[in-house]
């Protein structure tokens, strides 16, 4: 009953007029619960993936006023428990949200300004992308690129930000350095694009250069 539910919440969230009375009634925020469950149990599950599907609805709308509202209702816990935690495809419902958050500037700032959100963004990526399990998925089915296409895309996002590639340099995993990834990447120039311009982004430091200072805090954490 709940799983319906949230499919009509998704039907009314892909339509912008509808997903403008989201906000005010704070629906979005009834999902958060359900990305958070410790149970993987299949009911519990779909579940998940029903709630991450309304949120990522809602990051597809193009609306200016959806980051910002998901960002102060502090989605990015939910979504990194759901990478962390979640089966497949709710991971990559989660990354795809995390993806839409970071390609706008408001959550690009957000996520690089605070050096333990960075922190924790990063290296759940990065434990992402060197899953042995994501890996071999990847290497057996066409499209589970997709999980590892937006893997690439958080991180080529973030590479925008020198403070991120201070983080970068060290956290990178070495699948995207070493082109073990480039066979999943085969039919998709845009993502092959993408991490080339990632890797560029980490070697020079950024798009705006050198690594910015200031982060001694993030760097410390990172070579305990």
């Amino acid at each position: 009953t709940i799983c319906n539910v949230f499919s009509i919440l998704f039907l009314l969230a892909i339509h912008l007029l509808s997903s403008s009375v989201f906000f005010p009634a704070n629906i979005p925020i009834f999902m958060y619960p359900f990305m958070i469950t410790k149970t993987n149990t299949r009911p519990l599950e779909h579940l998940r993936l029903a709630s991450l599907g309304v949120i990522g609805a809602l990051v597809k709308t193009n609306d200016p006023g959806v980051v910002e509202f998901l960002l102060r209702t502090e989605i990015i816990p939910p979504c990194l428990f759901c990478m962390e935690n979640g089966h497949e495809l709710s991971k990559t419902v989660a990354t795809f949200i995390v993806q839409r958050i970071i390609s706008d500037d408001l959550g690009l700032r957000y996520m690089c300004t605070n050096a333990e959100r960075l922190l924790a963004v990063v290296q759940i990526l990065a434990q992402m992308v060197n899953s042995e399990r994501l890996l071999a998925v990847a290497s057996v089915q066409r499209d589970p690129a997709k999980l590892v296409k937006h893997v690439i895309r958080c991180f080529h996002g973030l590479s925008a930000d020198a403070r991120a590639c201070a983080a970068l340099q060290i956290i990178l995993p070495d699948v995207l350095k070493d082109g073990m990834v480039d066979t999943y990447l085969v039919d998709d120039l845009a993502t092959r694009r993408c991490l080339q311009q990632l890797l560029h982004n980490v070697k020079v430091g950024g798009v705006g250069g050198a690594p910015q200072p200031g982060l001694d805090h993030m760097m410390g954490i990172l070579t305990i």
